[in-house]
């Protein structure tokens, strides 16, 4: 299944709210004649307002996040893409079948690779709420990383509960991704650039770049920053 396509091209009906989000947040059955999939659909019209991030730009968030994890080849937030669906325009992304009872808190030392993955990506997109109920696995025992609306501030806003690599080595491989990603940003005609450019502003996609030298430079996963460096709720 080209699930992209179907996301794109498909029929979106509601299925029902979403429960305990933030902001108004639809789980969705896409279909065509010959294809179907459940999705997760963020109407902007739903968005609760904040003071740091400028409203109807978080849809646009998401789909960002999406385009930084293809890039860096690691895969670890669903397809996603920003459509008009039945409430207008908003960011639609696969849904992953999961336990809801198992995220983050519930791994217990497993997963870490994945996990530090994660950590460096949320380091790179500036992620201002990596909650445990943010990280899932799914009935493959693959984790993915979903949840990320309010990414990309020009300033430092990280807030994550993955502190668990704080201080230590980046490995070899995911350095090399972390290099690979930079390489590409600083082509204006890579594909990652063009995406970025219609999805986030130029101050923003600076800062972007900003993080990632930093994080390439040290090869060291950073400590907590000063000020509130979790979020809340922790799941």
């Amino acid at each position: 299944m080209d699930i992209l396509r179907l996301l794109e091209t498909g029929r979106v009906e509601l299925e029902g709210l979403v429960p305990w989000s933030s902001n108004y947040t639809f789980l969705t059955r896409v279909c065509t004649e010959a294809e179907e999939a459940l999705a997760v659909y963020k109407p902007d019209k739903g968005e609760r307002p904040l003071w740091d991030f400028a409203s109807g730009t978080l849809c646009q968030r998401e789909q960002a996040a999406c385009v930084v994890s293809e890039a860096l080849g690691w895969g670890l937030v669903p397809p996603t893409i920003v459509r008009d669906g039945p409430h207008g325009r908003g960011s639609l992304q696969q849904f992953i079948e999961h336990d809801p009872n198992q995220h983050y808190f519930t791994f217990g030392g497993q997963h870490r690779r994945p996990l530090q993955q994660i950590t460096a990506f949320d380091v790179v997109v500036n992620n201002a709420d990596r909650k445990g109920g943010h990280v899932v696995v799914d009935d493959d025992g693959r984790l993915w990383a979903i949840d990320h609306g309010i990414c990309f501030h020009t300033e430092y806003k990280l807030r994550t509960v993955i502190w668990d690599f704080a201080g230590e080595l980046i490995p070899a491989d995911l350095l090399a991704g972390l290099r690979a990603l930079q390489q590409q940003l600083n082509d204006r005609l890579a594909p990652v650039s063009l995406a970025l450019a219609g999805l986030l502003t130029r101050a923003e996609v600076a800062a972007m770049k900003r993080r990632l030298a930093g994080l390439v430079e040290t090869a060291i996963f950073p400590e907590p920053g000063p000020g509130r460096h979790y979020p809340w709720p922790l799941v």
